[in-house]
């Protein structure tokens, strides 16, 4: 397993290909009177296309993540991009951040300067994820993921580290906590989702915000994530094969799941930042590839078996991702109070908490949306266990 250096060169012609795409999009018609509620406004996608042809400058952005360290290694036949920024800190601790989807490494690149001053940072894509690719098969789940990734930090050299996750990442994390409690001094979390897993009276004492949250998650729009995690190839033909398509895909969830939830994605992120984030996914063709991790993590042929009924089994339910067993590993919990639906004793019942913070402001993307906020929630946690 050799780690290889890496940088990102794309050819002139993929980024000509983009324009030409971008330029003869065929747009369909929205019904009047409607906004997003249906979807991404043609309005909003249209001028936001136009920019992405004809005012972002992927060079420029490239040139950024190139002044990165990055790396590729081969493990379990998968081939795995990583980037990885030593601290000048002599006493430093080596962490590992995970994103989710539709994110890429590229959603850290805020919190490096401020957590560079405390750890050792090792920022992966997901196996099928941004440069992570090609998908070497099928089997590619939270578990598998979690020992790859123990592998990858033993090649580095170190031996006891931390680990933060989150949306897939935050189930990812946990798992190497259970499959590593030696090495894995603690696992810090946000955008987590915990499910009831059908046990008398888990839904009492539960606060009023609780019930929110359990309520919310009942009501949550996951037609994304039925689709991708039911049939990742169908819908992967269209995103594939139109740059508009993968934008749209990508934005819908930027808006929905962003603070202020009733505001535009750009009033939470950076315009050219989410640009680079898509811009990354069509690049690397990557929208199957990413789709089948949820496949492989919500077990779709067993989401009949869910232990209680309605949104837990469309998510999945306990069955599929609720720890089953209970982790021992110290972990600590983000939450954004606007968008997260983590509840705590659900995650108590699973995790071993010892740091637990909500946040009145930072939706989904926390460590995009609120990086000084994510950064000192990090290190606290951290500084907790030394």
């Amino acid at each position: 397993m050799t780690i290889r250096p890496f940088r990102i060169e794309v050819p002139q012609q993929d980024l000509d290909d983009l324009r030409t795409r971008l330029a003869m999009t065929r747009w369909q018609d929205q019904l009047p009177g409607t906004g997003w509620e249906r979807g991404v406004p043609l309005g909003y996608l249209k001028n936001l296309a136009e920019y992405w042809r004809t005012g972002y400058d992927w060079r420029a952005h490239e040139a950024r993540l190139n002044e990165i360290p990055q790396f590729t290694v081969t493990i379990d036949g998968q081939n795995i991009h990583f980037a990885h920024i030593r601290s000048e800190n002599p006493s430093a601790l080596p962490l590992m951040l995970l994103h989710g989807w539709p994110g890429t490494f590229v959603m850290f690149l805020d919190v490096i300067e401020p957590l560079s001053r405390d750890f050792h940072l090792v920022i992966p894509s997901l196996p099928g994820f941004g440069f992570s690719t090609p998908l070497s098969g099928p089997g590619w789940d939270p578990a598998r993921t979690a020992r790859a990734f123990m592998q990858l930090m033993a090649l580095l050299g170190y031996d006891r580290y931390g680990v933060q996750g989150g949306d897939s990442g935050s189930f990812i994390a946990p798992e190497m906590g259970k499959h590593a409690p030696d090495h894995v001094v603690g696992v810090h979390l946000n955008a987590a989702i915990t499910f009831p897993a059908g046990q008398e009276g888990e839904m009492d004492g539960l606060t009023e915000e609780e019930r929110r949250r359990w309520d919310t998650m009942q009501n949550f729009n996951d037609g994304y994530l039925q689709t991708q995690s039911k049939r990742p190839q169908t819908v992967s033909c269209g995103l594939h094969d139109s740059p508009v398509g993968q934008l749209a895909w990508i934005m819908e969830k930027f808006k929905e799941l962003t603070d202020p939830v009733e505001g535009l994605p750009e009033d939470s992120l950076d315009r050219d930042l989410m640009l680079t984030n898509v811009t990354i996914y069509w690049l690397t063709g990557t929208a199957g590839s990413s789709a089948q991790f949820y496949y492989e993590s919500m077990g779709a042929a067993d989401w009949a078996d869910a232990p209680d009924a309605g949104a837990a089994g469309e998510w999945g339910g306990a069955g599929d991702w609720a720890a089953a067993e209970r982790g021992t590993v110290p972990t600590g919990v983000l939450v954004s109070k606007p968008c997260d639906v983590t509840i705590r004793p659900w995650a108590e019942r699973d995790h071993t908490i010892v740091h637990w913070a909500e946040y009145d402001k930072g939706g989904h993307f926390f460590a995009t949306e609120q990086p000084a906020l994510f950064a000192e929630d990090v290190t606290t946690f951290f500084a907790k266990l030394r």
